[in-house]
C-alpha cells in the first residue's frame, strides 16, 4: 500500500510538485519503503563509452561575434502584461529555491509529516540511488578504468551557509580531496572566482575552474597531437608549475565589472542583499532577504541588465547570476579538462561529476548524453537530475570520497 500513499501525497501536497508515474510505481513495488534501507536498482547500470573527440572551441577575437557567442537577438520592450508574466516566473522560481537543509525541514513541516518526506525521497532514490549503498556498482563500472573526478563546491565540499564568505570547507574534508587528487586527476568547477574557490580550498593537487567554467587552469598537454584548437594562455600556479590559462569571456571583463558597481549601488539599500563579484560573472545572493523584497530584488536586477543585451541573468541556489552570453558552462568546462588531461576518446576512462546545484545539471547532461561517466547529485530531497547517483549532503560526499581512495589503494 506505500505506492498508493505516495500517491496520495503528491496529490494533496501540492508545494512539493511531484507526481508518481507508472513506471516508478513498478520500481516502488521492488522494494520495502518501510523496512528497507537499500534501494533496488531497477534500470541497468549506465552503459560507458568515451566519444572519440571533444567539441572544439576557439576564444572569440572581436565583441560580439560568433563562435561561443549565443546568437540571441537583442531582446525587444513586451507589452507590459507579458512582462509581468515574465516577472511572476522569475519570482515563483526565488520563492522556490533550495533554502538550506534545516530550514527545508521546518517549512515542510506543516505539510508534510516526516515520515511522507521520507516517503518520497526513498521513492526519488529508487531512480537515483545512493552513491554509498550503491559503491559496489560503481566499483564494477570503475574497475580496469581511469577515473577522473570533478566537484562542485559550495553544497558540495562546504555547507551552503547564510554568508557565501563563510562557506569553509572542513579540515577533514580538505584532506579527503587531497587524498583522491592524489590518486585520482581532481578539478573543482565552481561558480565562484576561480581565485577565490584556491583560497577556500588551499590545494595544490588540483585543477581549477570558477565562474561556472569561464576560468580555467588546467595543465599543458605534452603533445599537441589532440586536435585541440582553442586559444590558452601559458602561465604559472602558486608553486611555479607550467599550466594553461583558458578564459573565453575574456573580453566581458570590463563590463562585468561596470554592471557590479552599478548593481552593488542599485540593491544596497535591500536589507540581507549581497553581492558577490566571480570575475566572469556576477552573483546576486538573496538568501537573507525577506521574502517579500524578492520581486524588489529581481525588478532592480533586471532594470540595470536592459542596457546590456549581452549579458544573461541565470538563477541558482538563492542567488541571481549575471553572466556573458555564450556558449559555454559547466559541461563544457568538463570536456575542455578531459581534453587537457588527455583523457578524451578513451575507452579506459570514467569520468564522475559530484554537484549540488542547477548550474551543474549541464555537467550531468554531458557525461549522461555520451555515455562517459556519470553524475552524483547531492540532494536530500527529491530533485528533478540528469544525475546517476545522489547523496544526502557535504558529509555523505566526504563519506564517497574516503571510500574511492581506499578502494583505488586495495586495487593497487
Amino acid at each position: 500500500m506505500g505506492w498508493m500513499r505516495c500517491m496520495h501525497v503528491c496529490s494533496d501536497k501540492k508545494t512539493l510538485k511531484l507526481t508518481v508515474l507508472t513506471t516508478t510505481l513498478r520500481r516502488v513495488l521492488l522494494m520495502d519503503l518501510k523496512t528497507s534501507n537499500s534501494p533496488v536498482i531497477a534500470d541497468p547500470l549506465p552503459k560507458l563509452a568515451l566519444p572519440s573527440a571533444v567539441m572544439t572551441y576557439t576564444t572569440p577575437t572581436s565583441f560580439p561575434s560568433t563562435g561561443l557567442y549565443l546568437n540571441t537577438p537583442k531582446k525587444k520592450p513586451l507589452p507590459g502584461k507579458i512582462e509581468e508574466v515574465r516577472a511572476a516566473g522569475w519570482l515563483d522560481l526565488m520563492l522556490a529555491s533550495s533554502p538550506p537543509r534545516k530550514r527545508q525541514t521546518k517549512d515542510f513541516a506543516n505539510d508534510v509529516q516526516a515520515d511522507e518526506l521520507d516517503l518520497l525521497y526513498r521513492n526519488w532514490v529508487v531512480n537515483h540511488p545512493s552513491a554509498l549503498t550503491s559503491f559496489e556498482d560503481i566499483v564494477n563500472l570503475a574497475r580496469g578504468k581511469r577515473l577522473a573526478l570533478f566537484l562542485d563546491y559550495d553544497g558540495t565540499l562546504s555547507p551552503i551557509v547564510d554568508n557565501p564568505e563563510n562557506a569553509v570547507m572542513s579540515d577533514e574534508m580538505r584532506s579527503a580531496v587531497k587524498h583522491v587528487a592524489s590518486l585520482f586527476p581532481t578539478a573543482i568547477i565552481s561558480g565562484r572566482s576561480r581565485d577565490k574557490v584556491f583560497d577556500f580550498v588551499k590545494l595544490t593537487e588540483l585543477y581549477y575552474a570558477g565562474s561556472h567554467g569561464m576560468d580555467i587552469m588546467g595543465p599543458v598537454r605534452k603533445s599537441d597531437s589532440s586536435g585541440q584548437h582553442v586559444e590558452c594562455i601559458r602561465s604559472t600556479d602558486s608553486e611555479g608549475k607550467e599550466v594553461n590559462l583558458f578564459q573565453p569571456a575574456s573580453e566581458f571583463l570590463p563590463m562585468i565589472s561596470e554592471v557590479y558597481k552599478k548593481l552593488s549601488e542599485s540593491i544596497k539599500d535591500i536589507d540581507g542583499a549581497r553581492m558577490e563579484d566571480n570575475k566572469f560573472c556576477v552573483s546576486v545572493h538573496y538568501r537573507n532577504v525577506a521574502p517579500h523584497d524578492y520581486g524588489e530584488v529581481h525588478q532592480r536586477v533586471t532594470a540595470v541588465l536592459k542596457n546590456y543585451p549581452c549579458l544573461r541573468l541565470t538563477h541558482g541556489r538563492k542567488v541571481l547570476e549575471v553572466r556573458p552570453v555564450i556558449d559555454w558552462n559547466k559541461g563544457k568546462a568538463v570536456e575542455f579538462l578531459l581534453e587537457s588531461l588527455g583523457l578524451c576518446g578513451k575507452e579506459d576512462v570514467l569520468p564522475i561529476y559530484v554537484g549540488d546545484d542547477k548550474t551543474d545539471e549541464d555537467a550531468f547532461k554531458v557525461l549522461k548524453a555520451n555515455s562517459i561517466g556519470f553524475g552524483i547529485l547531492v540532494s536530500s530531497v527529491p530533485k528533478d537530475t540528469d544525475a546517476f547517483y545522489s547523496v544526502r549532503d557535504p558529509a555523505e560526499v566526504m563519506e564517497f570520497l574516503k571510500k574511492l581512495a581506499s578502494w583505488k589503494e586495495e586495487s593497487t
